[in-house]
Parts: structure tokens; C-alpha cells; sequence
């Protein structure tokens, strides 16, 4: 593909600007969070200002995702167990719930699936936070929804190339826009002001052994989203399942015991969503 064409490309996708805008609460929580002398008393009711933005963070905190189901009763309960970044994960991901379901049918129980399958491997493997992994998740599709958004005669192209050569959708979106959905991600990683470890999580989900300063984040996601595909949990955009990446269950020490004990755990809980 000719540079000039890839560039105009980012161009357009970095614009964002039919995406919705993040709620102005957050960057106001944002701000309380960065001031050492905030309170997260503080913290909760700048969130709870908006209450249908609360509303959908508490029930998503709720979800059997996060460990805590049916026993967290506020937001800075929530902000307690959970901390500000996977908070700040949640509101970005419920504000932009609509356009996922929108644009792209089962995308949302897809990336709900890869939520619950990274949350179930990092706890298997003793991380000590596995919910920050659970949002990892639940975001690591995102760059599809803003690509689709932003450049809808190219997502027809993509759709096209998935269906006439059964490729990936990550393949078709190399062939139609030079770059994947990974790199959408890390350039909206930036433009939320998401954690590095986040950033590199969500931009490296495709190839967990290159990521340098946090690879267990990416090493996670792309297991859990390996194990959402195959459950077959809502949609990607194609119906694949990848390979595992070399060497990415030895870099977790996830044996072949423990992966079947992570797989019989999340049938159980994938009844829910297929």
C-alpha cells in the first residue's frame, strides 16, 4: 500500500470525531485522582455526578468479570476494591458501548468474553490485579469500532476480503489500511491517556512476545481473546481462531492442566453470554 494512502488513513482514524466524547466527569476525576490530597470520598461523587454513567459502572462491576458480583454497592466502594485506572477503563468502555453495538454485531460479547477469560487467566496465575487484565479485555477490540466509525467504505472492504478470502479480520485490515486494529489501539490508548500498561496491553494483544515493558498484560489478552474466539463468544469480525503465539503459555506457566482448569471454569461462565 502507498505510504501517502496509509497516512491519509491514520489521519482520518485519528480524528475521531464521530466517536462519542468521554464523559466530562472523567477528566474532572482525572485531575481529583492526580492531586495527592483528593479523597477517594472525592473521587466516587465527581463520578457519581453523572448517575447513568454510575449506573453502568456499577453494574459492569457487579458482572462475575470482576470477582465481586452483586457485592459492591457504590462507586467509591468500587473506586476501593478496584482502583482508579480499572474505573476509568469502565467508563471509558460503557461510553462507547452504543457505538460498538452499533457497528459491529457481537462485538460487545466478544470483547465481554475476552474480559472474562483474561480476568480468569490472570487470576490463575496469582496476578495480584486481575481486574486491571479484565479491562485490557474488554478494550482490546476498540481500534475495530473506530475504524468502522471513521472510514465506513474501507470496513466494507475488510468485510469483503473476511468473507471472498476467509481471512482474519487483522489480515484484512493490513491488505485495506496498511496497519491493524493493534495500532488504532495504541494511538486511542494515547488519546484516552490510558496507563502504559494498558497501552502496550491493548497494542501488543497480536504479538504478546514483542511487547517490552508489560508483557503479561499483552501475553493475557491475547490468550483470553483466543479462548473467547474459541467458545465462540459474540464476534471479532470473522470467525477464525488464531493460533496461540509461540511460547506465550510458557511465558505465563500455563500448563496444559492449568489451561484445561481455566477452560472448564469459563464454560461455566460463558453460558451466560453464547
Amino acid at each position: 500500500m502507498p505510504e501517502d494512502l496509509r497516512t491519509k488513513h491514520k489521519g482520518q482514524i485519528l480524528a475521531v470525531k464521530d466517536l462519542p466524547t468521554l464523559p466530562g466527569v472523567l477528566h474532572e476525576v482525572a485531575a481529583l485522582f492526580e492531586n495527592p490530597a483528593s479523597s477517594t470520598d472525592q473521587i466516587g461523587k465527581a463520578i457519581a455526578k453523572d448517575q447513568v454513567l454510575s449506573a453502568k459502572v456499577l453494574k459492569m462491576v457487579n458482572s462475575p468479570i470482576y470477582g465481586f458480583p452483586g457485592r459492591i454497592g457504590s462507586i467509591q466502594h468500587a473506586l476501593v476494591l478496584l482502583g482508579f485506572n480499572v474505573i476509568r477503563g469502565l467508563i471509558i468502555s460503557t461510553s462507547v458501548f452504543d457505538v460498538m453495538n452499533a457497528n459491529m454485531k457481537g462485538l460487545w460479547e466478544h470483547s465481554l468474553g475476552c474480559a472474562m477469560a483474561s480476568s480468569a487467566v490472570a487470576r490463575s496465575i496469582g496476578c495480584p490485579d486481575p481486574e486491571l487484565y479484565a479491562v485490557a479485555g474488554l478494550l482490546h477490540d476498540f481500534g475495530k469500532v473506530v475504524a468502522a466509525v471513521q472510514l465506513p467504505e474501507s470496513r466494507a472492504a475488510i468485510d469483503n476480503l473476511v468473507r471472498e478470502r476467509d481471512l482474519t479480520y487483522r489480515q484484512a485490515e493490513l491488505e485495506v489500511l496498511g496497519f491493524g486494529h493493534d495500532r488504532v489501539n495504541m494511538w486511542l490508548s494515547s488519546y484516552w491517556n490510558l496507563p502504559p500498561n494498558l497501552k502496550e496491553g491493548l497494542a501488543c494483544h497480536h504479538r504478546p512476545m514483542s511487547a517490552s515493558y508489560y508483557p503479561k498484560v499483552a501475553q493475557v489478552v491475547h490468550v483470553g481473546d483466543f479462548l473467547a474466539r474459541l467458545f465462540g463468544v459474540g464476534s471479532g469480525g470473522d470467525d477464525q481462531i488464531s493460533a496461540l503465539d509461540d511460547g506465550v503459555l510458557e511465558a505465563l506457566q500455563v500448563t496444559p492442566d492449568r489451561l484445561h482448569a481455566i477452560m472448564g471454569g469459563l464454560e461455566r461462565e460463558f453460558a451466560e453470554l453464547i
